[in-house]
């Protein structure tokens, strides 16, 4: 059975920086593409970051030259790290496996202006 848990979640001032963590149990986790999604207040879901089983990464827009998608091969666990935060980057950050539609729990992000 697949398993995602994310944490690292938390409030920070503008500017700030956080990490995010998934750890991932139930596959081999370099074998897929993995995704950090957030859920704003009010708005729809989106993608903000993806990383390939070869390592290729993607952003949204919004967060590119902010956000870092990495991936521990040997914890089985893929990173979100950001930076230079600000209050609209607020919401819950969930981690996605598309290859098995799995979800993880989410970890709340809110950023003080």
């Amino acid at each position: 059975q697949v398993q995602l848990v994310e944490s690292g979640g938390g409030l920070v001032q503008a500017g700030e920086s956080l990490r995010l963590s998934c750890v991932v149990s139930g596959i081999i986790l370099n074998s897929y593409t993995s995704v950090w999604y957030r859920q704003a207040p009010g708005k729809q879901r989106e993608s903000v970051a993806l990383i390939t089983s070869g390592g290729g990464t993607n952003y949204v827009g919004a967060v590119k030259d902010r956000f870092t998608i990495s991936r521990d091969n040997v914890k089985n666990t893929v990173y979100l790290q950001m930076n230079s935060l600000k209050p609209e980057d607020t919401g819950v950050y969930v981690c996605n496996l598309p290859s098995y539609n799995a979800w993880g729990q989410g970890t709340q992000v809110t950023v003080s202006s």
